[in-house]
């Protein structure tokens, strides 16, 4: 009876076997296996699905449940509880980071494990009505803020030889992609059986997290090598860089002007994508397609993006770094382009079209500013530099939603809206590179 026990576990798990070592063959091709960042990959896969998990269960709770106006009220308020704490956590990630670099593999299990309880607490929050469903969703959108941060300054210490931190952003994001189109679907499977039964799934996968946080190299938590970096390039930080030749060492470093402005310009798209998630989610509620509910007008605008945003990461790869000033440049004017195209001719075809670029756009960008932080940031300070660019970029998601959010459900005002904020970012970038090329090239230089 055991044995044919054993027999019978052995062919039910065969499939589930079979299926992770193909996974892992996959995350491990060229050399990812050996450096470590296969796990990374693995790592943030669960923490993407678990991330969509807790997503799903959220709309249907803050979003669905409710009248419109309540429900502008309820996410107003989620965000706004969001953006305070998170605005005051960003000058202390980037330097908590620098001063404490050894324990990033504990950070990001700190984070899954913090989310896995909150999870649970959720799970009683969103049958129950009770306020502790705010703070607990706070609790999980800041902790997979921390995360994102710590993910970004890990990457450089895991890189295969011969591989570019594009290719392995690059991976790392697809990975990631993948995991939230599986997890979409089974997260409203799961909710057909009750709200809580996502946040129970989401809870079992950050509990893997946590362990897989710890599975990554030691050399993760190495400081060796490692500096400051200043995210500046005005005329002041650049001109401290140059006492550096006579002498004087300021303590300060910069990573340039090429940096700092493809910088500007990712914040601007990061701002677009979090405007466009935040309005059309109650746009499209109170006006959906012609012919299509809420639900599915939304569901269209997200796979669209979803799908851009795969589209620019596997363009932005097969480019590897290359040109990446030219890259940030024409992916700003597409996104201004369409957005102004779909301000004037506003209709279905056009707002999905917007969130398809914004994906695509957001995507490529990130891929050229991890292209010219591997260029122009010294070694010392490149994992530094990471971290604080991805909290920067993380706060103007979190700015782009809060004005998407106060806007009147008006369709052209709101894409009008979206124009200026990506033509403004653009023109700003273009003047900023335009100077840069003019005054010849400012390398960095580390005393």
């Amino acid at each position: 009876m055991r044995k044919a026990g054993r027999a019978a576990g052995r062919v039910l798990s065969a499939p589930f076997a079979k299926t992770g070592r193909g996974i892992r063959k996959v995350t491990s091709a060229h050399g990812a296996g050996e450096s470590g960042l296969g796990k990374l990959i693995e790592l943030h896969a669960v923490n993407s699905a678990g991330d969509m998990l807790v997503t799903v269960a959220l709309a249907s709770t803050v979003f669905f449940s409710v009248p419109t106006d309540e429900a502008r009220g309820r996410v107003a308020l989620y965000l706004a509880i969001t953006m305070a704490p998170f605005t005051l956590l960003a000058p202390v990630i980037g330097p908590l980071l620098d001063r404490i670099p050894h324990g990033r593999r504990a950070a990001m299990a700190a984070a899954m494990l913090a989310r896995a309880l909150l999870a649970l607490m959720l799970a009683g929050a969103v049958v129950a009505g009770t306020l502790e469903l705010y703070p607990a969703a706070l609790g999980v959108l800041v902790a997979s803020k921390a995360y994102g941060v710590v993910r970004s300054a890990v990457v450089p210490r895991l890189l295969p030889p011969a591989f570019s931190l594009v290719k392995a952003n690059s991976r790392v994001t697809l990975g990631g992609l993948l995991a939230t189109g599986l997890a979409a679907p089974v997260g409203a499977g799961l909710h057909q059986l009750g709200p809580r039964w996502p946040l129970y799934a989401a809870f079992s996968l950050f509990v893997v997290g946590t362990f897989l946080s710890f599975t990554l190299p030691h050399k993760v938590d190495s400081a060796k090598g490692e500096d400051r970096a200043l995210l500046a390039a005005d005329e002041d930080h650049l001109h401290l860089g140059q006492q550096r030749e006579y002498g004087k060492k300021p303590g300060l470093r910069t990573v340039g002007p090429a940096v700092t402005h493809a910088l500007a310009a990712n914040a601007g798209l990061r701002c677009l994508s979090g405007f466009l998630i935040f309005f059309l989610a109650f746009l499209l509620r109170e006006h959906p397609f012609d012919g299509q509910s809420a639900a599915v007008s939304l569901g269209m605008v997200a796979v669209a993006a979803g799908l851009g945003n795969a589209l620019g990461t596997a363009v932005g790869a097969a480019l590897r770094g290359r040109a990446p000033e030219l890259i940030v440049v024409t992916v700003g004017a597409v996104a201004t382009g369409v957005a102004v195209t779909a301000a004037v001719f506003f209709g279905a075809p056009l707002v999905a079209a917007l969130g398809a670029v914004t994906g695509a756009a957001q995507a490529l960008a990130k891929l050229a500013l991890d292209a010219l932080i591997q260029r122009d940031v010294p070694e010392l300070v490149r994992n530094s530099a990471f971290a604080r660019s991805e909290t920067l970029l993380q706060m103007a998601w979190v700015v782009g939603g809060a004005i998407g959010i106060v806007l009147p459900l008006h369709g052209v005002l709101g894409f009008a809206v979206a124009a200026a904020l990506v033509g403004t970012s653009w023109l700003l970038t273009v003047r900023g590179l335009l100077g840069a090329a003019r005054h010849g090239p400012a390398r960095p230089r580390v005393a």
